[in-house]
């Protein structure tokens, strides 16, 4: 007998597409049976239009028809606040597992019926699963700052420990770790690490256990086959391939009309791309909207947005809703002001390219401005500003620089920023920033050569 694990992760802002949540659910339904198990990797609560209205509670909808069986935490499952976030652990219907994440003390949730590990006998195999969720969180989401985070590799050790002493045939590790899942894999006895927290998918083994992630946006769910004495095995399904679930449209449909944001505030001719491979490589037309935004409300010299905060997503074309815009950077998060030396702000900039952050791969680009011309050096990963403002780039001079005030707090990007560098901080988010400048401009970007890339 073989059991089948069904995994989805980061649906993220496919909550604000009802199609495609729809079908997400539909491939879940489709491809599941008596011997299957479903389970999440975080970051399916939040980001997106749909939780900021609703704190994340859309995902209950979700959670209710496809009945997961566990789940873990992503770092967006902590958007609105662990009170939140627990409100969602006690009315969804799996069993959330965790063995790193704390609170005042103790496990995190452990009240509510979070776990650190679960056995589930199903289709002949006894199957043990833990949870584990990255240390970054600190630095990655402000609302998370009264958490803790044990160091993964010892949880997943212990978890394992008692797992292997109830006689479990395999061990699966529900992760959120991003790219430490290799690091996982080869220093624990797991059998399966299902990962998520990276938009890339992937289906790997290292150093015998099988690493799966399915992506980001709800657009593939991963089949994983577990037989007792046997190597696991994995597929990748994409939604596209299946019926959407009419019923998880129809909900999904009453919740984005009841937000209320479906006022058209632009026109675009020329679809604007927002790929995983248009936000992490390079220059990019939905990157120039955001940080063009931010630079026209401040008055700044640069303007500068990290490609991990805008999401991927459908391009913008014909009209272009409020939601749409929203959906681009969907945090509750104003605009803060810098003033640097030139010196500093090349150093700050500097980040965008060649750096180790979780969430993402080793040869991303992690940056769009606006004011600046770049130049990216693809093989030393060293990032030189060439101009500032039409003029020749001053490396003495002092520049005001705007960005997300998020950008001031976390040590994961552009990590030479200090808050205390901060001269002034907005009062509206960044979304409304970006709503105001599309109600005042013509959304048409163009692709100009503020980032040139070399070697």
């Amino acid at each position: 007998m073989s059991l089948r694990v069904l995994q989805y992760s980061d649906v993220e802002n496919a909550c604000d597409d009802p199609e495609r949540i729809g079908r997400l659910a539909g491939t879940i339904r489709a491809r599941r049976d008596d011997g299957t198990v479903v389970v999440g990797t975080g970051d399916n609560t939040a980001p997106g239009v749909l939780p900021l209205v609703t704190n994340g509670t859309q995902a209950l909808e979700f959670y209710e028809a496809i009945e997961p069986d566990v789940a873990t935490f992503g770092n967006h499952d902590f958007d609105f606040g662990p009170d939140a976030t627990l409100e969602i652990v006690e009315r969804s219907p799996q069993t959330w597992l965790s063995a790193n994440v704390r609170q005042n003390g103790g496990a995190f949730g452990a009240d509510v019926g979070v776990e650190p590990w679960t056995v589930l006998d199903c289709a002949g195999v006894r199957a043990g699963f833990t949870g584990v969720t990255t240390q970054r969180i600190a630095s990655q989401n402000p609302m998370a700052t009264d958490l803790t985070f044990r160091d993964p590799i010892p949880a997943v050790r212990e978890a394992i420990a008692e797992l292997r002493a109830r006689d479990v045939d395999v061990v699966v590790v529900c992760s959120h770790l991003g790219r430490g899942d290799d690091e996982l894999a080869r220093r624990t006895d797991a059998d399966v690490v299902l990962g998520g927290h990276v938009p890339s998918t992937r289906l790997e083994t290292v150093d015998g256990t099988l690493l799966t992630r399915p992506g980001d946006g709800g657009r593939a769910v991963v089949e994983v086959t577990l037989t007792a004495g046997d190597e696991p095995s994995a597929a990748l399904h994409s939604t596209r391939e299946f019926a959407r679930a009419p019923d998880v449209v129809d909900a999904f449909e009453r919740l984005t009309a009841a937000a209320g944001l479906d006022e058209v505030v632009a026109h675009v001719d020329a679809p604007i791309e927002r790929t995983e491979a248009t936000l992490f490589g390079g220059e990019s037309r939905v990157g120039n909207v955001v940080a063009d935004a931010y630079r026209w409300k401040t008055g700044a010299d640069v303007a500068l947005q990290n490609s991990g905060g805008i999401r991927s997503g459908p391009p913008l074309e014909g009209e272009v809703t409020a939601a749409d815009l929203i959906s681009l950077v969907p945090f509750d998060e104003p605009l803060g002001v810098a003033a640097v030396s030139g010196a500093r702000l090349e150093a700050i900039v500097d980040d965008a390219a060649g750096i180790d952050l979780g969430f993402a791969e080793p040869d991303w680009w992690h940056a769009h401005v606006s004011g600046a011309v770049l130049e990216w050096d693809e093989t030393t990963h060293d990032v030189t500003i060439r101009e500032v403002g039409g003029e020749p780039f001053d490396p003495d001079a002092t520049y005001h620089l705007a960005t997300s005030n998020y950008l001031f707090a976390t040590t994961d990007e552009f990590g030479t920023l200090e808050p205390e560098d901060r001269v002034r901080t907005l009062s509206e988010p960044q979304f409304d920033v970006i709503l105001e400048y599309a109600r005042a401009h013509d959304i048409d970007p163009m692709i100009t050569g503020r980032i040139r890339r070399i070697n």
